[in-house]
Parts: C-alpha cells; sequence; structure tokens
C-alpha cells in the first residue's frame, strides 16, 4: 500500500537531504547572516549559496530579506512538526519490531542453556 504524504515533506525532506542546507539552518539558529556570509563561511560560491538558500526558502525553511545590496536570511516559520510526528511513528514502529527481535533472542538463549544442561546429564 502506497501512503501519500502531504507534498510539502517532499520538498521539507528534499531541503533537509544536503549537508551544506543542514548546516546553513544550523547556522542561522545561531545567528541571521547574509547570502555572502555564508558562502564564505561554507567556502562556495555566491550563486551556490543563493541557489541553496532558495531551496531553504522555497520549503519553508528560510526567509530572506533585501535591504540595499544585501540579503539577509534568516530561519523561517515552518516548525517541521508534522514531518517530526512522521519520523516519530516510524522510530516508534522500528522501537517495536527491535524489542520484539530482542524478546525472540532472549528466548532462544534460554532455550539453547537448557538444551546444554539437558546434554550434560
Amino acid at each position: 500500500m502506497v501512503q501519500c504524504l502531504p507534498t510539502h515533506f517532499d520538498t521539507s525532506f528534499a531541503a533537509l537531504s544536503d549537508a551544506t542546507r543542514r548546516g546553513v539552518l544550523e547556522q542561522l539558529g545561531r545567528a541571521d547572516a547574509s547570502i555572502t556570509d555564508l558562502a564564505e563561511k561554507f567556502h562556495m560560491t555566491l550563486t551556490g549559496m543563493k541557489k541553496h538558500v532558495g531551496v531553504l526558502e522555497h520549503a519553508g525553511l528560510v526567509t530572506t530579506e533585501k535591504v540595499g545590496r544585501v540579503r539577509t536570511c534568516k530561519l523561517g516559520l515552518r516548525r517541521l512538526e508534522e514531518e517530526v510526528a512522521w519520523i516519530e511513528r516510524y522510530r516508534q514502529l522500528w522501537d517495536a519490531r527491535f524489542d520484539e527481535l530482542d524478546n525472540i533472542v532472549e528466548d532462544l538463549k534460554r532455550k539453547e542453556k537448557v538444551n546444554e544442561r539437558k546434554k550434560r546429564k
């Protein structure tokens, strides 16, 4: 069964899939920065950083404001709450599966010990 997720999930996860964009979000979490400052920090061209910021802006994770010749970037209003909830559901699912697997392994170990004791007698 195919599960349809909201289309903004694709945009959010695509934006977060790149290490540079995740780094930009971390940087903006500390302080607002110009695109020029970000490009220097990440050793990138201005054009490259503009593209990364554009992807983050399209996802709603970053906002930009142009004052004179400087474009300043800030964290956007999107908080990724739906994406976090979606990930959490899968984390719980996998935790439950691994807990069950642990129970099976422990049961097999107990049975193995019992069989070893029987063989010794």
